[in-house]
């Protein structure tokens, strides 16, 4: 947290909340609202629940969309205290549908006044208002990434330059290292970042020496040999901090719970009201259409790159290649019925079993055959970084159109930047767009469903 930054924030957003909800609850239940315990229940539980949730804290950088996940736990788990209330109370004249459509009306007036407020702090940043003075000690090839970040004019940092020993023409070189802290105190610098790459143990020492006796805030940047990735995150291991190069949203408990009883409610959803009665009717036109039993199965690489068996509606005749090559176009082991089945995505709705199973989620990487798993991890950089996570029925490649048969290299290399920028941005919301978009491209019709 950065006092410069939320000083004013964490008050002003908690009096717009609590406000917000008493002069909702007053005006549209005045029944039930006008007591002691209401009053009292209501504001004291939403400190309570926001406190749990570290909902108020914000650094500079945070924006509309930072933290979203924690800004709908909050309507979550609030709703559950306000349902509560009118349970506890012994009289309530209220319907549920006419409370919850109060309550949707707070969660749209606190959604409205998160885009007025953090449209409203652009605009005060960009006009140079809320801003930090930052200079950098050391020069690396960092250097250029962190620019980005001050440039950002939303983030309100005022870039004045950097000091290093290796001089300079670039204008925003300032002077060798010696120099800096002369600098700093004579231009009231804010912040001080330092390369720690370009400074040895006693130099960093004696800055943080100089800069915690002195009222100025230094931060480092590590030497992280270029080992750079979006999903790059630092932990602390008591005092040691450990870089978590490959950090995931489903790596946290809450996300993984949330994702299996999405799975198990989804997939129960579908065995129960779609497979119950489309199972029979595709055994007899497999039946009538070709030979061979109703289910086809194949062992497949998951989570952790463990085999499972996965499951599917026979789609073509029974052939010694199954387990080693990919359907193609115009494949001629495709039979009649498998081809409906297929254009449709049909032949996919088994593997709602492995689901309920615990073997795929509903939305994840696609499951390859052990065989092209094999082949893949020695010819697709990082493409085993998939295997992170449960494949799923559904994937981000497979609605950017890269689903079916690998007819050249980039559809693997992109199908497995998909699976990756997916395991690093998951959220409930990508899965319920791609789950969308699937069922939008099964019914349009897709050029690779073959």
């Amino acid at each position: 947290m950065e006092i410069r930054s939320s000083y004013f924030i964490i008050p002003l957003s908690l009096v717009f909340h609590i406000a917000t909800i008493n002069l909702t609850l007053y005006i549209f239940t005045p029944e039930t609202y006008f007591n002691v315990f209401s009053i009292v229940y209501l504001n004291t539980t939403w400190v309570m629940v926001t406190h749990m949730l570290d909902f108020y804290p914000t650094a500079r950088r945070e924006g509309f969309m930072t933290h979203l996940g924690n800004f709908f736990r909050l309507f979550f788990f609030y709703a559950f205290v306000y349902y509560a209330l009118f349970a506890l109370l012994d009289y309530n004249p209220y319907s549920i549908d006419y409370l919850f459509q109060v309550y949707l009306f707070i969660c749209t007036l606190f959604t409205l006044y998160r885009m007025f407020f953090f449209w409203a702090r652009n605009k005060y940043r960009t006009h140079g208002g809320n801003s930090v003075k930052v200079v950098v000690i050391g020069r690396d090839r960092n250097l250029k990434k962190i620019r980005h970040v001050f440039d950002n004019s939303n983030f309100g940092y005022r870039y004045l330059g950097y000091f290093d020993n290796y001089k300079s023409k670039s204008p925003t070189y300032l002077g060798d290292i010696n120099t800096a802290f002369t600098y700093i105190f004579e231009n009231e610098i804010d912040e001080v970042y330092c390369m720690a790459s370009r400074l040895s143990k006693e130099e960093l020492q004696q800055l943080m020496s100089i800069a915690d006796n002195s009222l100025k805030r230094i931060k480092i940047i590590p030497d992280n040999k270029e080992l750079i990735s979006r999903a790059m995150s630092i932990e602390l291991y008591d005092s040691v901090p450990v870089l978590n190069l490959r950090a995931s949203p489903l790596e946290m408990e809450y996300a993984t719970m949330v994702k299996r009883i999405f799975d198990i409610v989804f997939s129960s959803f579908v065995i129960v009201f779609v497979l119950s009665w489309l199972t029979p009717l595709v055994l007899i036109l497999l039946k009538i259409d070709s030979k061979g039993p109703l289910f086809f199965k194949q062992k497949r690489h998951g989570v952790n790159r463990q085999s499972f068996w996965c499951y599917k509606f026979r789609s073509m005749t029974q052939s010694k290649e199954s387990d080693t090559m990919m359907a193609t176009k115009n494949d001629m082991r495709i039979t009649r019925v498998g081809r409906i089945l297929r254009k449709t995505s049909i032949d996919e709705l088994p593997q709602f079993f492995n689901v309920l199973k615990g073997d795929m989620s509903v939305v994840g990487p696609r499951p390859h055959m052990e065989f092209h798993t094999q082949q893949f991890e020695k010819s697709v950089d990082k493409y085993l970084v998939r295997h992170f996570l449960k494949p799923g029925i559904t994937g981000l490649a497979q609605i950017k159109g890269y689903r079916g048969e690998i007819v050249e290299q980039s559809d693997i290399v992109n199908r497995v930047r998909y699976d990756i920028f997916y395991l690093e941005k998951w959220s409930i919301l990508l899965d319920f767009r791609i789950i969308f978009d699937t069922v939008f491209n099964a019914v349009r019709g897709e050029e690779k469903a073959y």
